[in-house]
């Protein structure tokens, strides 16, 4: 096996998206990723639609590469199979609320007895103690009460559900990976494990760090969709064009705002944005709209000005940008040898595995045999 982590064994007992995503960057980067899954049913993301092949294409996409045993967690005799696996692994990953694994005999105080040396992560909504240690949330929860969500909420009549899990994957996965690493490092240097706390709340935070450090310094939060970021400035901001695609306005500074409002035409009596911003906004949104996204989408390439057509995701999947770079170059195999591209995990070539690029999810089960010996 290749790959910067290789040797590594991780025991994964999460679920869903968070703990999944970040040990699928672990597998990617060469790692043996042992899931831990019900016995007859598994976790419930294999069910998650839409199917594909025998199974969730989520689950498939979050699962590539690695290897599922199954094990009754709340019987003891069952639980004990664990122990050799336990005695191998480096990283213990799982997901479960506060003081579930305690009282299956499963936490960190239980595995360090068997493991000195293993890095157990704990990822949840809002952490292994404060407050809201025990309340049930989704993403949706955890950005609302980080406050992110409050700067783009869209209007009363319309509000906005956020297109991306921030933090499922910017508050979960992401700081559980760096964490692991960092943990990794660490054991290198003192030959000790640790215990790591991730709470995906708190791993919201540093999306807001110019919302926290203007309601800080002012006294006053940021208005909903009223700021240079969120919607209250003419230089970044989406605009409708005539067949109802959008146009992603980005040019900030002022060389880019100068070539987009020329490449446009826009009044030089709207240009000084400062003047009346909301205004400027209304003159840039009623020229884009006279014309189509084919239209504009030279112009604006021409004039380099950060700003393009917005894509589908169909598109994206496309575009010759990724496909240059071969971002979708790893694929996704079925049991029946279906094959869709894998989820592009960002750890460069030289880190990440090359065991082939072609590899499938699990089978409930699949490794049973194998490890449960």
């Amino acid at each position: 096996m290749t790959g910067s982590l290789r040797g590594l064994k991780v025991l994964d007992f999460s679920t869903l998206l968070p703990g999944p995503m970040a040990t699928l960057f672990l597998a990617e980067a060469g790692a043996e990723v042992i899931k831990i899954e019900r016995p007859e049913t598994g976790e419930d993301m294999r069910y998650y639609p839409p199917t594909w092949g025998d199974s969730s294409v989520n689950f498939s996409l979050l699962n590539r590469g690695k290897k599922s045993v199954t094990v009754d967690l709340k019987n003891q005799s069952e639980r004990e199979k664990l122990i050799p696996l336990i005695e191998q692994a480096d990283i213990f990953v799982e997901q479960f609320r506060p003081g579930v694994m305690a009282r299956l005999g499963l936490d960190y105080e239980s595995i360090v007895k068997i493991n000195p040396k293993i890095i157990y992560c704990s990822i949840s909504g809002f952490g292994q103690d404060g407050p809201k240690q025990h309340l049930a949330g989704h993403d949706i929860n955890y950005v609302g009460d980080a406050g992110l969500l409050s700067l783009g909420l869209g209007s009363s009549d319309n509000p906005v559900v956020p297109p991306a899990l921030i933090a499922d994957i910017g508050g979960g996965s992401y700081p559980a990976v760096i964490n692991i690493l960092l943990a990794l490092r660490e054991r290198d240097l003192s030959g000790k494990g640790c215990y790591i706390d991730v709470a995906m709340t708190d791993g919201v935070l540093p999306f807001l760090w110019w919302a926290l450090g203007k309601t800080s310094a002012s006294g006053a939060s940021p208005e909903n969709g009223n700021d240079r970021l969120t919607g209250g400035s003419p230089r970044y901001q989406l605009y409708t064009t005539r067949d109802q695609r959008f146009v992603a306005a980005g040019p900030l500074e002022d060389k880019f705002w100068a070539a987009f409002v020329e490449a446009i035409g826009l009044s030089e009596k709207y240009r000084n944005d400062s003047v009346d911003p909301q205004e400027t906004i209304r003159q840039v949104a009623l020229i884009i709209k006279n014309q189509s996204a084919t239209y504009w989408e030279p112009i604006l390439k021409k004039a380099n000005c950060c700003c393009s057509i917005v894509k589908n995701v169909s598109e994206a999947l496309k575009d010759e940008q990724f496909r240059d770079r071969g971002v979708f170059d790893n694929t996704l195999v079925s049991g029946s040898g279906d094959e869709l591209p894998a989820v592009p995990i960002p750890i460069v070539p030289g880190l990440k595995s090359q065991d082939g690029s072609q590899k499938s999810a699990p089978l409930l089960g699949e490794h049973n045999n194998e490890l449960l010996k």
